[in-house]
């Protein structure tokens, strides 16, 4: 606790952090108001029997929402356009020169790609209200034949529906980037920390509840491990010596510092869980609304191989699917972010280099060599993180519709440690910032 009390006792630093507290109650107020049109009373009571029996597919989406998005609340679709459209724009960058130049243009450049993500997320928002809106109005959403908007609607009244969602769902972007800015920590990974733990008391209930007061104390116990498992992983690095050589410039001597390079196991953070959970869900709502919401199994081969299977986590077709999605993306989002010869060259510029390790090629190929054995774990350990709960469902334990695992599960007690531990390091380094000024003056 002595480091709240002294990051309070900083003027600036209690100012960011009150203001990201603000924002942070903002957003969960938003999240809990409804959008015009629904009949909240009546999805206040199938929300409680979900608690009950089989669930959705958007569970996990919903989870990252903090339940509004299955409230339909006015921040319904949440955070979870932008997380995709930073994705997009950012793998865009290997495949598009244009966004490969803007990305080595410095902050104008960001800034540039900054605006496309702004777009983006804007046209991504839009499709998936309509989406939701549409499954609402057929009366899919939260299960067959379940009114969910008030009756005699018409269709200028669904058209304000999607403006709506649109609208909070750029309302929560533009939060985020407040915070970012004047705040603490990333606003992004704190609106998703501030949804899914305001999930814990009721997914704790759900499961105290379905399971008993023994297997909730498993659960508990489970969790606390985990916790520190996550801890001692996104803590985890290789760092690789480098040597820098000495240099004279005028009288002046310049290098011969020895420094590393530091290579994080889970070099891919939650991204790839975020991109595998969202491209399982995507081919069920745009199944749902070609089909007006009738996913009956037996209508033809799509529905009855492949979106039954996508229905049904606890199904080892979906734990296998799941953790191969994980695998890909972590390999492939960790390709496109870490460029070993764009490190190589770094080093080579300013005089750096691996001991016993020649400058250039040399050097970019044991960087990828190590990089490769590091991912591999790290690429394992996210997959069989994100499929936990999963398999906690195959054994019985929790349900699928309360997302009652959803909260203790691998993918939530991930993202909650990442950012505190991100959040804390950043409050950590401003303490020293402002210590070294005092120390200056």
């Amino acid at each position: 606790m002595s480091a709240v009390i002294q990051a309070f006792k900083d003027v600036d630093l209690r100012r960011k952090i009150l203001f990201t507290i603000a924002m942070i109650v903002l957003y969960r107020v938003g999240a809990q108001i409804p959008a015009p049109g629904v009949d909240y009373a009546q999805i206040s009571g199938r929300l409680r029997e979900l608690t009950q029996e089989q669930g959705s597919v958007y569970s996990l989406i919903n989870l990252f929402s903090g339940g509004a998005l299955l409230q339909l609340s006015i921040f319904a679709i949440g955070i979870m356009p932008y997380i995709t459209a930073s994705i997009i724009v950012q793998l865009l960058t290997v495949v598009i020169p244009h966004f490969e130049q803007l990305k080595k243009e410095g902050q104008s450049g960001q800034a540039k790609m900054t605006q496309y993500t702004r777009y983006l997320t804007v046209a991504l928002a839009l499709l998936q209200s309509a989406g939701i809106v549409a499954l609402a109005d057929r009366q899919q959403l939260l299960g067959a034949g379940i009114e969910v908007l008030v009756p005699d609607r018409s269709i200028w009244d669904l058209v304000v529906l999607v403006i709506t969602m649109t609208s909070g769902a750029v309302l929560v972007m533009w939060m985020g980037e407040l915070i970012t800015d004047k705040g603490v920590g990333n606003g992004m990974s704190l609106l998703i920390f501030a949804g899914i733990a305001t999930r814990l008391p009721t997914d704790g209930l759900a499961v105290l509840n379905n399971s008993g007061g023994l297997m909730f104390a498993v659960v508990v116990a489970a969790v606390i491990v985990l916790v520190v498992g996550v801890v001692f992983v996104e803590q985890g690095q290789r760092r690789i010596p480098v040597q820098y050589a000495k240099r004279m410039v005028g009288r002046r001597q310049y290098g011969g510092s020895s420094t590393y390079l530091p290579l994080k196991v889970n070099q891919a953070g939650v991204i790839p869980v975020i991109f595998a959970s969202s491209l399982i869900y995507m081919p069920v709502l745009i199944t749902q609304i070609v089909y007006s919401g009738n996913l009956e199994p037996t209508d033809n081969w799509w529905q009855r191989n492949v979106i039954s299977v996508l229905q049904t986590p606890s199904s080892w077709q979906y734990i296998v699917l799941y953790f191969a999605l994980i695998i890909f993306f972590s390999y492939f989002y960790v390709s496109v972010q870490y460029d070993p010869n764009e490190q190589a060259d770094n080093m080579k510029k300013y005089g750096g280099f691996i001991p016993g390790i020649r400058p250039g090629p040399p050097t970019a190929q044991y960087l990828a060599y190590v990089m490769n054995r590091l991912l591999f774990v790290g690429a394992l350990y996210l997959g069989v993180i994100a499929v936990l709960p999963n398999i906690a469902l195959d054994f019985g334990i929790g349900h699928q519709g309360s997302a009652g695992m959803g909260a203790f599960g691998g993918t939530a007690v991930l993202i909650l440690v990442s950012v505190a531990l991100t959040t804390v390091k950043q409050i950590e380094s401003q303490l020293l910032q402002s210590n070294y000024e005092g120390l200056l003056k």
